[in-house]
C-alpha cells in the first residue's frame, strides 16, 4: 500500500483540525475539513508540495465547512461528503458565519454526497465512509483500515464526545454511532478528530467518561 502521510492544519477561532492526507510517493491526496483561513491551507499545500485532487467533509458545520467551496474554487477540484442529512447546515453556512462574526464564509454544495460502506481515495489510497450521525445528522467518518487510521470528524474527541446541543443533534444516536460504528475497528486505530490531540479507540474505550 502506499505511505499514508498527514498534516493537520488548526483554522478559524474554533482550532478546527483541518487535515491534508496524502500518499508520500506521489504527493497527491485531500484537504479534510476545510473550514475556513482558506490562505494559511493553501500556503500548507504549497510548503509540502502537494496535488490535491478533491476535498472531503465529514459534516456541514461553519468550522469544517465555512472554506470549502472557496478552496474548491481556487484548487479546481471537487467536494466529497458529508451524508446528505447535512444538506441544510451546508445551505445556512453564511447564516452561521454571521452569528459567530466570520467574514468570507460561502454556502457550499458537494458535487458528491457520501453514504455509509462508499469508499473514496486520497491519492489512489482507498477510504471507507461510515455514516456516524448524532452531532449533526449527516456526519461520516472516514477509515483507512490497513493504515490503521480514522478521520472522525467531531465524533469523537480525546477524552470527550462531540457535542449534542446543537439543531437536530441527538445525544443516543451519537453513543451509538461511536460504540457500534468506531469501537469494533479495533483498539489500535489511531484517529485523528475535529478538535485537539489525536488518540487511539483503545485509549477512549478505556478511558473517556463519556464512554466507561
Amino acid at each position: 500500500m502506499p505511505e499514508l502521510k498527514a498534516a493537520i492544519i488548526p483554522v478559524t477561532p474554533f482550532q478546527q483540525n483541518c487535515t491534508l492526507i496524502w500518499d508520500e510517493e506521489s504527493k497527491t491526496g485531500a484537504v479534510v475539513d476545510p473550514g475556513g483561513d482558506v490562505d494559511r491551507i493553501a500556503q500548507a499545500i504549497d510548503e509540502l508540495k502537494l496535488n490535491v485532487e478533491k476535498i472531503l467533509l465529514t459534516h456541514g458545520h461553519i468550522d469544517h465547512a465555512g472554506g470549502a467551496d472557496e478552496l474548491r474554487e481556487r484548487l479546481g477540484v471537487e467536494i466529497f461528503g458529508p451524508q446528505r442529512e447535512d444538506q441544510w447546515l451546508l445551505e445556512e453556512l453564511e447564516t452561521q458565519a454571521q452569528l459567530y462574526g466570520i467574514a468570507g464564509t460561502r454556502n457550499v454544495a458537494p458535487d458528491h454526497w457520501l453514504e455509509e460502506d462508499d469508499t473514496v481515495t486520497a491519492g489512489g489510497i482507498p477510504f471507507e465512509v461510515l455514516h456516524c450521525p448524532g452531532h449533526t445528522p449527516g456526519h461520516i467518518v472516514f477509515v483507512q483500515r490497513e493504515a490503521r487510521l480514522a478521520l472522525v470528524g467531531d465524533v469523537l474527541f480525546a477524552g470527550s464526545v462531540g457535542r449534542t446541543d446543537f439543531q437536530r443533534s441527538d445525544p443516543t444516536a451519537l453513543i451509538r454511532s461511536i460504540k457500534e460504528k468506531l469501537f469494533p475497528l479495533g483498539d489500535d486505530v489511531a484517529f485523528i478528530c475535529g478538535h485537539g490531540p489525536t488518540s487511539t479507540i483503545g485509549r477512549e474505550r478505556a478511558s473517556n467518561p463519556f464512554l466507561v
